[in-house]
């Protein structure tokens, strides 16, 4: 796993949106992750998008939403340097708009007036990450760029106007598996990001806990103990939620049969994947793929 920067942004609440356009030869700022909303407009451009525990394609059109505390990076198509000609080049810029507004904006009105219930559940699914596609949308195109040349409360209006089209879009998806939930504790804790990066190289595996308690320097109790604290679950409820998000992902993105799924996702037998399938998600592995088709 790649060094996460934890970024901070110029946002307060007193000034709690930063709206702007942007045109780069490509994008390069590194895995990070901050404490604000954020909206990226891709304009121009594509390549890949890292999100939580995802990695997604974007694309001219594209509009993502990123939640509070969702590590992600906008990643450009690699350059070949000195030998790319002009025109490809050209093809590796990237432009747009990108908004960022501070957690708690509007918070008690969003909260509480049930006007708000789309925005209030739209920054929920957030944790996520959404994409919309929005490319024959003139409305959304033409509202997102009056934001970052907006004053006052002609900019906060436009940003809940954009919130609520947003919110009530049929042409959105979400980034990350079904089971992710970020933790920010964790990405601010250095002991704890070895034994993730570990985890997410290795979950698919049988993981002793002596050898994944080594990477604290602590014995097996205590390494539970410790895991427990920092992430809200034990091991054991850890690797299951990451093995049965992977297998969610399969299931809804190929051809694989439950069996070739369980074996990938690391789960002893088709018996156990299903039982704990079920258990986690409230049905079972067939019907959850016939509910995604």
């Amino acid at each position: 796993m790649k060094k996460i920067m934890n970024e901070k942004l110029t946002i307060t609440t007193s000034n709690p949106v930063r709206a702007r356009f942007y045109e780069y030869p490509r994008f390069t700022y590194p895995w990070h992750f901050h404490s604000e909303y954020e909206i990226i407009y891709v304009e121009k451009g594509k390549g890949d998008c890292l999100v939580g525990d995802s990695i997604i394609a974007y694309s001219k059109g594209d509009l993502i939403l990123f939640g509070s505390e969702l590590p992600h990076s906008m990643q450009s198509p690699p350059d070949n340097g000195e030998e790319s000609d002009n025109e490809e080049k050209s093809e590796l810029k990237v432009k747009g708009v990108n908004i960022q507004f501070e957690k708690d904006f509007m918070h008690y009105s969003i909260s509480q007036y049930s006007q708000f219930i789309p925005i209030r559940n739209l920054l929920e699914d957030a944790c996520r990450g959404i994409k919309f596609t929005i490319t024959r949308s003139g409305k959304i195109i033409k509202l997102l760029k009056q934001i970052p040349s907006a004053k006052g409360a002609d900019q906060i209006i436009l940003l809940l106007s954009l919130l609520q089209m947003m919110a009530i879009s049929n042409h959105k998806k979400y980034l990350t598996t079904s089971h992710y939930t970020p933790s920010p504790s964790i990405m601010r804790n250095e002991r704890m990001e070895k034994v993730i990066a570990y985890l997410n190289k290795h979950y698919t595996e049988s993981i002793g806990l002596d050898e994944i308690a080594s990477y604290t320097a602590m014995n097996p109790t205590a390494f539970c103990r410790y895991f427990k604290e920092n992430t809200g679950k034990t091991f054991k409820e850890y690797v299951l939620d990451m093995r049965i998000g992977y297998a969610c992902k399969l299931l809804n993105s190929s051809m694989m049969n439950i069996s070739q799924i369980s074996a990938t996702c690391g789960f002893e037998s088709p018996v156990h994947f299903n039982r704990i399938f079920k258990r986690l998600t409230g049905m079972t592995p067939t019907f959850y793929r016939e509910q995604m088709e």
